[in-house]
């Protein structure tokens, strides 16, 4: 069992704080500032929602970004994509990080701040879906890699706005606008931005006043399909980007 006292300083690009009452909030930055995302997150994410999901204490966690974007900056620093040896860490990491957000068993709220262009996986697991008006949705890096969009992003989009708009916006790397996606399904509300915090923690604060054992096992029997989902799925189509890796490597190197 993880003690909040004991990880809240454990991850360089998450800040953690938690009311009286066991609401977490989770802010992903970079110094401070909007996340960008390489292998270390990749790997330190891992342990981040693990840490979470095995604290007792918390009652309900909130998700969100920093500065005017959720996620839309990726480096190549620390990623290894074009070797076995690399690919099999990103292969890993990318299985269990969505398993060990699933095992977060409490309600999750997901505060969208400004973009999500890569891993809006994370948010389609949550079960609360906030943005601000500024948030745009996009499947953005791995076509401009030349790499297959295999990470989970392919498996959730259909499974929240429906098979053909899903498919299409991982094809095209749709942009798709806050309130396209609430009306697709996607966004539960819009909020502006300066209010889309306080809203976010009105609604865990309601949340952490109910009985505990009755959200987190609302919780687990909601996200059973998820589950289904992510472990039926997802190493399948991490294998698949890995294979499409390899051959960016051999079109490089040759």
């Amino acid at each position: 069992m993880s003690r909040f006292d004991e990880y809240r300083n454990d991850f360089p690009n998450a800040r953690l704080t938690r009311s009286a009452t066991g609401v977490l909030e989770v802010a992903l930055h970079t110094d401070g500032g909007v996340l960008v995302f390489d292998g270390y997150t990749h790997e330190q994410f891992v342990d981040l929602f693990h840490a979470i999901g095995s604290d007792r204490d918390n009652r309900v966690v909130i998700l969100t970004g920093s500065g005017d974007a959720f996620m839309e900056t990726i480096a190549p620093d620390g990623f290894d994509f074009f070797s076995p040896q690399g690919y099999d860490k990103i292969y890993r990491e990318g299985k269990k990080v969505l398993m060990n957000i699933l095992d977060v068993e409490v309600p999750l709220i997901a505060a969208v701040n400004g973009p999500a262009r890569l891993h809006s996986e994370y948010i389609l697991l949550a079960d609360i879906v906030l943005a601000s008006p500024s948030v745009v949705f996009q499947d953005k890096p791995h076509f401009e890699l030349g790499i297959v969009s295999g990470d989970g992003v392919h498996l959730l989009w259909q499974e929240a706005i429906g098979t053909i708009r899903g498919r299409n916006f991982i094809l095209t790397r749709q942009e798709l606008d806050a309130r396209t996606a609430k009306d697709w399904g996607a966004v539960n509300e819009i909020v502006p931005a300066n209010k889309l915090l306080p809203r976010a923690r009105e609604i865990a604060e309601g949340l952490a006043r109910l009985p505990p054992l009755a959200t987190s096992y609302t919780r687990i029997a909601m996200t059973q399909k998820l589950r289904r989902i992510i472990d039926e799925g997802v190493g399948y189509g991490l294998a698949l980007e890995g294979i499409s890796a390899a051959d960016v490597a051999r079109a490089k190197a040759s």
